[in-house]
């Protein structure tokens, strides 16, 4: 993290809570309050009261906030059916787009001041892969049964040995590919940060890495909503 004090942790040390200081926190109280889990949860409640506070009444005609929320719930489901038809988009528009808007903001959070990036612990990331790893096959398994199988055993029978073991740890490799890419990606922005900050003081130094910043979370948003949309076209279509 780019901000030695992380405000949440502040206010919940002042409570009197054991907040922890290091990565590692002992019990379980200890790793509720680790700021990525504290700064989840400052997000989550962030993206549920933001739109209620915003649009308390759907309108015919619709005022300048309920066009902003149209234009990204319109977006963001025409970019799935683009990529996985509209009856994947429909059925999964509730994960991917809280995955879209979770991960967008978790990512720009850390670049103010007395804020951190959840993203940039592996434990959320990898969370966030285990969910996307889950749900892809357990699509296949509703849309194909026990035929999903194939998908895994290539076109022709006789190439099975060597199709069928690339295949699965192809699968496996996705959780590594998209929670270090988001995490790696994330980390590497906020310690970048960090040392602009102790090296150069919080002005202008810092302020084209800043700009870097905002592009990079806006891409790994981008990039992991986009591959969850293609492991889960692959899972339902047909094997090949």
């Amino acid at each position: 993290m780019e901000h030695p004090i992380l405000f949440v942790s502040v206010i919940l040390q002042a409570l009197g809570l054991p907040v922890p200081h290091t990565i590692v926190a002992d019990g379980i109280v200890g790793k509720l309050l680790s700021p990525h889990m504290t700064y989840t949860w400052l997000i989550m409640a962030f993206l549920v009261l933001v739109p209620k506070m915003t649009i308390k009444n759907l309108e015919m005609v619709p005022g300048k906030w309920q066009n902003f929320w149209e234009v990204v719930v319109g977006g963001l489901e025409g970019f799935m059916a683009e990529n996985m038809g509209e009856e994947g988009a429909r059925m999964m528009f509730p994960m991917l787009s809280t995955f879209a808007l979770y991960i967008l903001v978790a990512n720009m959070v850390g670049l103010m001041p007395g804020f951190m990036s959840p993203t940039s612990n592996l434990n959320i990331t990898l969370g966030c892969t285990l969910i996307v790893f889950f749900t892809t096959h357990i699509l296949g398994l509703k849309f194909h049964g026990a035929k999903y199988y194939k998908h895994f055993l290539g076109p022709v029978w006789w190439l099975i040995p060597l199709i069928a073991p690339i295949e699965i740890i192809s699968h496996l490799a996705r959780i590594l590919s998209l929670s270090i890419r988001l995490f790696g990606n994330i980390m590497a922005k906020e310690t970048l940060l960090a040392i602009l900050f102790m090296l150069a003081g919080a002005y202008f130094a810092p302020l084209p890495i800043l700009c870097l910043g905002v592009f990079v979370s806006i891409v790994q948003a981008l990039v992991f909503v986009l591959l969850s949309i293609l492991y889960f076209a692959g899972a339902m279509e047909d094997a090949h």
